[in-house]
């Protein structure tokens, strides 16, 4: 009874919210994340290779249809910032120099830092064209 309770004190539940939205962000990004570096590789390497033939044709698949734009490139990685930014200001208490060093914790932040700049090459991609 007594290693019972010993481990139901050391478990700590916020963790597993923590993991819950680190995965949430991660899933959140990726069609972005996936386009973005599609993008990257088609232009690194002639479409005849292989990598860049494959990332042609994701780039192909978000170009044919309206719809990739704004719900995979602006809407999940925007949800992805909100969520990642309420959590860590949540979890920090208004203070950026207190979050734990926990892996969760800096998944959180390097997904929200990560959707930032994927809204930001967005932004600047769509200002541009």
């Amino acid at each position: 009874m007594n290693d019972l309770k010993k481990g139901c004190i050391l478990f700590d539940w916020g963790d597993t919210n923590k993991r819950i939205i680190a995965a949430a962000q991660l899933l959140l990004i990726f069609p972005a994340a996936l386009f973005l570096t599609a993008v990257l590789v088609r232009y690194l390497q002639p479409l005849l290779y292989g990598p860049a033939h494959l990332a042609g044709q994701i780039v192909m698949w978000f170009s044919v249809r309206q719809w990739t734009l704004w719900v995979l490139l602006i809407g999940l990685p925007l949800a992805a910032l909100i969520l990642g930014g309420v959590a860590l200001l949540r979890k920090s208490g208004r203070t950026p120099a207190a979050l734990q060093s926990r892996l969760p914790v800096r998944i959180i932040a390097a997904a929200t830092v990560a959707a930032g700049l994927i809204l930001a090459v967005v932004a600047l991609h769509m200002l541009a064209n």
